[in-house]
């Protein structure tokens, strides 16, 4: 018995694993390299602003998160409490708020998380209000700029994936 494919069906197949054979294990921003957790989707940016993306796929095909790293070099994109505060500002109904620091290697590694209303949308545009949403952010500190690492989501996604994220900086920084 002889089965028929159809092109779409058979190209939209070949885009898929091309697309999934490109995307990068390991990636670099700045000096740091990244290893792209298993799971985890690699994702065209969009903005010359974003280095690296990264999807972050939930349990339902309609959930994920987003993980965007942005690196604007020496001097450049502010310092590290200016970019904690605005990136808890964008939260609406904050609550388990934390920010630490940590001594990675040579790296001072500032982690951010809050839950709340996240207001999606680039500054001084419209925001879209999402509930039960999560930040887990890093700043990893470089004398060649710092790297800022954004994972943005449904709570109980990003909770999920807190560890994944931990890791990933972490290897990078030391």
């Amino acid at each position: 018995m002889h089965r028929i494919i159809s092109l779409p069906i058979l190209l939209t197949a070949l885009v898929t694993s091309l697309s999934a054979a490109e995307a990068p294990k390991t990636f670099k921003v700045s000096e740091f390299t990244f290893t792209r957790p298993e799971k985890w989707e690699w994702v065209e940016t969009t903005s010359s602003m974003r280095k690296a993306q990264l999807k972050v796929p939930g349990p339902d095909k309609n959930q994920s998160a987003e993980v965007v790293f942005f690196y604007f070099g020496e001097g450049n994109g502010g310092g590290t409490k200016p970019n904690v505060d605005r990136w808890l500002a964008q939260f609406q109904e904050q609550k388990n708020q934390k920010v630490e620091d940590s001594k990675i290697g040579k790296h001072t590694v500032t982690y951010v998380q809050v839950e709340g209303t996240y207001m999606s949308g680039m500054p001084g545009g419209p925001r879209t209000p999402q509930p039960n949403s999560m930040l887990n952010g890093a700043i990893i500190e470089s004398p060649d700029g710092n790297v800022f690492i954004k994972m943005t989501g449904p709570a109980p996604l990003v909770k999920t994936a807190t560890a994944d994220f931990k890791k990933m900086v972490e290897s990078a920084a030391k």
